[in-house]
């Protein structure tokens, strides 16, 4: 819900912005300038804070030479294991304020607790699939303190896996996915909608499940 109001402020603020300015920092080839620079720096904080438009991204952009196809989907499994480390022992070292702090999300730890004892360590493979569980389950493996070392290996292999089924699909239907891209740019509207659509989504599965 937090992210959901976050974005709908910065969203607020940039069209509140002088729109002209802005339309000029975002016009394409100044994008395409900033991730030919800067786009395995993007990608791996993208791939710590958030996950699979990154990574979408980074294969669209192997595809037509930006960026190179292994080397993304190295940085991207970096960022993500480097994501879930964070949230490992942030629960491990600070248990009493995670379940404080989070006290909201009771009902997603019970999830996630009940998936740990159904599945051990292997749920580590699946739960960056699963919607709004990914920081919670290595909190949760924190929480209840299960081994470090064995959870690293665990986690970098999921990681690899992750970055692999996200980049490499992109990359081989880069031309696809260009073409979308093109049609929402003249049909902008629906992108809007679509916007929209996902946002109310969001909010009522977050609301549903706290």
């Amino acid at each position: 819900m937090k992210k959901i109001l976050f974005l709908t402020l910065f969203f607020s603020f940039i069209w509140a912005f002088d729109l002209h300015s802005v339309k000029e920092f975002f016009n394409e080839d100044n994008l395409i300038h900033l991730l030919k620079e800067y786009g395995y720096i993007i990608l791996f904080f993208w791939s710590i804070f958030e996950g699979e438009t990154g990574l979408v991204m980074a294969g669209v952009l192997s595809h037509t030479g930006d960026m190179n196809l292994f080397a993304s989907i190295v940085v991207a499994a970096f960022g993500g294991f480097t994501g879930d480390q964070i949230y490992y022992y942030l629960g491990k070292l600070n248990k009493a304020w995670i379940l404080k702090e989070f006290n909201q999300h009771r009902r997603k730890f019970a999830k996630a607790k009940m998936l740990l004892k159904k599945y051990g360590m292997g749920v580590v493979f699946i739960q960056r699939f699963i919607y709004g569980m990914r920081t919670i389950i290595p909190m949760t493996i924190g929480v209840l303190n299960y081994d470090a070392k064995k959870f690293a290996i665990v986690n970098l292999i999921s990681a690899f896996i992750w970055a692999s089924v996200t980049i490499i699909p992109s990359y081989i239907f880069g031309e696809e996915i260009l073409d979308i891209l093109k049609w929402l740019k003249h049909h902008w509207y629906i992108g809007i909608v679509f916007v929209i659509a996902m946002f109310t989504v969001t909010w009522y599965i977050n609301k549903k499940e706290d």
